[in-house]
């Protein structure tokens, strides 16, 4: 797998019109990076309640379909990052309160206190991430940008 290149001058690149510099990298990486996805996506991505974690999952899941339409890859792998983000973030805060893992000063894993709310959350955006990324439309075009991307790097 390519890792995803977090040397190009995202500020400058609309990758809506340069797909080809699109590395998907692992899991979410890139996530606040690619644009214009990122601005279209980032204002719906909530997740504090239920009912804010199902709005916002079901507005991303929609920009995936509407992305999917157009047969956009990059679109659909940044929303599908955008719900696997919803899931792991909203999981982090059902595991931990204050969002933090780590004691900042001792560095070890802090106590599980799980809260019930933030777990539902979660598991609204995993529901959404699933659809996302076992996806006929998404897995042939994923595998599609990923042999090209390995084809462009072998050539220059």
């Amino acid at each position: 797998m390519q890792e995803f290149d977090y040397s190009l001058d995202f500020k400058a690149i609309d990758f809506r019109q340069h797909p080809e510099l699109y590395r998907m990298g692992r899991g979410e990486q890139g996530v606040l990076l690619v644009e214009p996805y990122k601005s279209e996506i980032l204002p719906h991505w909530r997740f504090k309640t239920p009912e804010i974690a199902r709005q916002s999952a079901n507005a991303i899941y929609q920009l995936f379909l509407n992305y999917k339409a157009q047969q956009d890859f990059v679109g659909m792998d940044m929303a599908r990052k955008f719900l696997q983000m919803g899931y792991t973030r909203a999981r982090r805060y059902a595991n931990h309160k204050s969002g933090r893992k780590y004691d900042k000063d001792a560095q070890v894993v802090l106590p599980r206190v799980e809260d019930p709310v933030k777990a539902e959350s979660a598991q609204i955006f995993y529901e959404k991430w699933q659809l996302a990324k076992t996806d006929s439309l998404y897995i042939e075009l994923r595998d599609r940008h990923r042999k090209q991307s390995a084809e462009a790097q072998v050539l220059d």
